[in-house]
């Protein structure tokens, strides 16, 4: 049967926090606070050169070409139209964040932008979801093919997501939150940050140690 994420955090988070922040172990652990993070007052409606620069601590690389539309040519643009609509205390489990996130919504538009691969600015879902959670930290989770598997590779994650961390007056978020304290991370570092670490954490190795297609441990999460 599926774990629920309620019980993996009480039981896995402390570990795989405090492990995935012990000094020089990886470099995701300065994604959020580098420059002071990407959703603060200077550029949180724009790409910044930072933001290009602070994905890279998440093991990806947005194209130099891709990079120099964001920061100066239509793509930046239509970007921060899309950020400008999304206040950055927006946060997922919450309030009026079901919205943001539905299909149409500011966020899944500026998505849909940057994941486009049909045209020259596309940069795919992964690194697409990367750069937004540096711009909205609260409300776009940083999701890849490793957390992802756990799910089951789930259509409208963010809304399943937001459904998870609303559940029960906010049980989960409530128990992220406590996790972040036990370890003493700085809050900057989202909830659902903390959510993503102890997921990627606890499923890396045996991910790609076995065929990520074939991985015996998919859909080992419920969502």
């Amino acid at each position: 049967m599926p774990e629920t994420l309620i019980d993996i955090a009480r039981r896995e988070g402390v570990g795989h926090l405090g492990a995935y922040f012990m000094p020089r172990a990886y470099t995701g652990q300065w994604f959020e606070t580098f420059t002071g993070g990407g959703d603060r007052v200077e550029t949180r409606d724009r790409i910044a050169v930072d933001d290009l620069y602070a994905v890279e601590a998440l093991n990806v690389q947005i194209p130099f070409a891709v990079g120099k539309e964001l920061l100066d040519g239509q793509l930046g643009r239509d970007i921060s139209a899309r950020l400008r609509e999304i206040p950055t205390d927006a946060e997922l489990g919450t309030g009026s964040a079901r919205e943001l996130i539905v299909d149409g919504g500011h966020a899944d538009q500026a998505w849909q932008l940057l994941n486009n691969r049909n045209e020259k600015a596309g940069i795919g879902w992964v690194i697409a979801g990367k750069l937004l959670a540096r711009k909205r930290p609260k409300l776009i989770p940083v999701y890849d093919s490793i957390v992802s598997c756990q799910f089951g590779a789930p259509k409208h994650v963010w809304l399943k997501l937001h459904d998870q961390l609303a559940k029960n007056d906010g049980e989960l978020r409530a128990a992220l939150a406590e996790v972040r304290a036990t370890v003493g991370v700085d809050d900057k570092v989202s909830i659902l940050r903390v959510l993503d670490i102890v997921l990627w954490r606890r499923h890396v190795k045996e991910h790609w140690r076995d065929k990520p297609t074939t991985c015996p441990q998919r859909s080992c999460v419920a969502l």
